[in-house]
């Protein structure tokens, strides 16, 4: 099962390379192609997830990214944000409970109008409960080796016999 690890310093603009990697690879392993716009969606989001927290609390490391194909192409975003930022904590959470509904429509600050809810000022989960929407197979955990949240992304895949190969295993 070929792997590429991607990683990249806590810039916006790399997000757009990270979706583009991802949807490369996913068509490679043969995901079906009505669904790479999710494959592009889901990856972006998390990745924009671990931007964020890293501009915030973390700058100097890099986001790490994963992705491999086989039976399912599987895609693993690592951040590095505090304990305090993880959105899921051992895992029983089921991601789209991780929002208010309510909270999608209170405004920043006090005093400001609807229309002042910034999209980095979003509740906590947020994301994950948009990539919980695009995606079958989701795990968002705390990783084993420090702080910050692993969201682990896979879809069912073919793979594309290459041309010269007998399409059989080796």
């Amino acid at each position: 099962m070929p792997t590429v690890n991607l990683s990249f310093s806590a810039l916006p603009s790399h997000v757009r390379t990270a979706r583009l990697v991802a949807a490369a690879i996913a068509r490679r392993a043969g995901v079906d192609p009505a669904v790479l716009d999710e494959v592009r969606l889901a990856v972006g989001e998390a990745c924009s997830r671990a931007v964020s927290l890293h501009q915030e609390h973390n700058p100097d490391l890099p986001v790490e990214v994963s992705l491999s194909d086989g039976d399912r192409f599987t895609v693993v975003v690592r951040d590095r944000g505090p304990a305090g930022e993880q959105v899921a904590g051992d895992g029983g959470v089921a991601a789209a409970d991780l929002v208010d509904a309510g909270d999608l429509g209170r405004p920043v600050a006090p005093g400001s109008g609807p229309g002042d809810l910034a999209p980095d000022r979003l509740p906590g989960g947020f994301g994950i409960a948009v990539i919980a929407g695009l995606v079958d197979d989701l795990a968002v955990a705390a990783p084993d080796d420090g702080p910050g949240t692993r969201v682990s992304m896979s879809w069912p895949a073919t793979p594309v016999p290459r041309p010269g190969s007998s399409g059989t295993a080796a």
